[in-house]
C-alpha cells in the first residue's frame, strides 16, 4: 500500500433540532397549558485513533463526513432524540489542523483516543420552558444552533524509536531489511526508498523496538529540495537517530565526511529541536573497504568531523556489526525510558516546540 502522510477533508457536525410549540389538547382538562418538548442535539464529529491503521489513503477517496442532526421536539413533552456522532478512524501520529486557520486543533496518539473536531449544534427550547405565572400560554420556541462545519488537514507523522538517516543509497533499506523482518526495496541506484518503512526489531523477549527508514536527504531538503520537509517531519519523533554513512561511495570523489555535515545543516536548518536530537554515526558498508585500511579510513571520518558521540562500523548487506548496535540502541532506549518516568525529567524537546519550528522555518 503506498504511504500518504497528508489528506484534506471536510467534516460537518449535525445541527440542533427544532423546540416545539404545542398546547396539551385532552377532553375534561379544560386548562391543558403548554406541552412542546425541546429538541435534540446534533452529533458531533470526533477522530479516533486506530493502532490497526498506518497512512492516510483512504481518505483520498471519500473527503466529506457529515453527523446526524438532532430531531425537533413533539408535543407531550417529548424530546426530540439526539443526533448520531461522526466517528472517523485515523493512525495514531495523526496531527489535525484546521485548513481556513491554520490553528492546530490537537494530535492522536493513543489507540481509542478520541478528539473532537465539530461540535454538535445545541437543541431548541421548547415552549414548556418558556411557562411562567405571567405567561401560562407562551408560543414561543428556539430553533436548534447550527453545528461546526470544518476543513481539515490531517498529517501523519511516523511513530517510531529510530529514524535511519543519511544521503541516498547510504545503505538505510538494507540496514532496516537486516534489522528488522521488514522488505524495503534495496538496488544499486539512489532513491529507492520513497516513502517510509517501519520495522519492529526484536531484541529478545519483551525487549523491542520501532525504526523508521525514511527518504535519503539531500542538501537544500529544508527548503524543499528533493523529497524535502515532506519526511524530515518524521524523524522528529523519534528518539534516537541513526546516521548512515557510506564509506565506500560509488563516486570516489565524494566524501563521507562532507555529506555528513550537508545532512547536519539540514537538520539545524529544519528546526532546532531536530538539530539536537541524539545522533549516532553509522560507518555503513565497511565491506568494501580492505580490511587493513578500515580501521584508518574510520578513524579520519570521525576526526575530521571531530564527533563527540558513539560511531559504529557495519556491513548491512553482510550483518556484520548489527547485532552490537541493535543490542546497544535497545539499552539507549530503555535509559531514555526511565528517564522519562521520573516527575522531574527535563525533557529536551516537545512536539509543540517542533511544530512551530518547523513552521517558522517554512514561512
Amino acid at each position: 500500500m503506498k504511504f500518504v502522510d497528508e489528506a484534506t477533508i471536510n467534516v460537518q457536525a449535525g445541527n440542533g433540532g427544532n423546540g416545539c410549540v404545542s398546547f396539551r389538547r385532552e377532553k375534561y382538562i379544560p386548562f391543558g397549558g403548554p406541552d412542546g418538548g425541546d429538541g435534540g442535539d446534533g452529533g458531533s464529529v470526533f477522530l479516533v485513533g486506530d493502532v490497526n491503521l498506518n497512512t492516510l489513503v483512504d481518505f483520498r477517496h471519500k473527503r466529506n463526513y457529515r453527523a446526524e442532526s438532532g430531531k425537533k421536539g413533539q408535543g407531550s413533552n417529548c424530546t426530540g432524540r439526539g443526533g448520531d456522532d461522526c466517528f472517523i478512524r485515523v493512525p495514531l501520529g495523526t496531527i489535525i489542523k484546521d485548513e481556513e486557520t491554520d490553528e492546530i486543533m490537537g494530535e492522536v496518539l493513543r489507540h481509542e483516543q478520541r478528539l473532537l473536531v465539530a461540535q454538535g449544534g445545541f437543541h431548541g427550547i421548547g415552549n414548556t420552558r418558556f411557562k411562567s405565572s405571567t405567561n401560562q400560554a407562551p408560543r414561543k420556541a428556539t430553533p436548534g444552533s447550527l453545528g461546526e462545519g470544518r476543513k481539515l488537514h490531517m498529517e501523519l507523522k511516523v511513530l517510531a524509536d529510530v529514524g535511519l538517516l543519511g544521503m541516498p543509497n547510504a545503505g538505510k533499506s538494507t540496514f532496516i531489511r537486516a534489522a528488522s523482518a521488514a522488505r524495503p526495496k534495496v538496488a544499486d541506484y539512489p532513491f529507492t526508498t520513497l516513502h517510509p518503512n517501519l520495522g519492529v526489531v526484536c531484541v529478545s523477549d519483551h525487549r523491542s523496538f520501532v525504526i523508521a527508514d525514511v527518504p535519503g536527504v539531500i542538501e537544500g531538503a529544508a527548503e524543499g529540495a528533493g523529497l524535502g520537509v515532506q519526511f524530515l517531519k518524521h524523524l522528529s519523533r523519534t528518539r534516537l537517530l541513526l546516521h548512515m554513512v557510506d564509506v565506500a561511495p560509488y563516486d570516489p570523489t565524494i566524501d563521507p565526511v562532507e555529506e555528513v555535515q550537508t545532512i547536519t545543516q539540514e537538520l539545524s536548518q529544519f528546526c532546532d529541536a531536530l538539530g539536537k536530537q541524539p545522533r549516532w554515526l553509522v560507518l555503513n558498508k565497511i565491506d568494501l573497504v580492505p580490511e587493513d585500511l578500515q580501521e584508518a579510513l574510520c578513524a579520519d571520518v570521525v576526526e575530521r568531523l571531530e564527533w563527540r558521540g558513539p560511531v559504529y562500523q557495519v556491513s548491512a548487506r553482510e550483518e556484520t556489526g548489527v547485532r552490537p548496535l541493535l543490542d546497544d540502541i535497545m539499552e539507549h532506549l530503555e535509559e531514555v525510558a526511565r528517564l522519562d518516568a521520573q516527575p522531574d525529567a527535563d525533557v529536551t524537546s516537545s512536539l509543540d516546540e517542533i511544530e512551530a519550528e518547523s513552521n517558522s522555518t517554512k514561512e
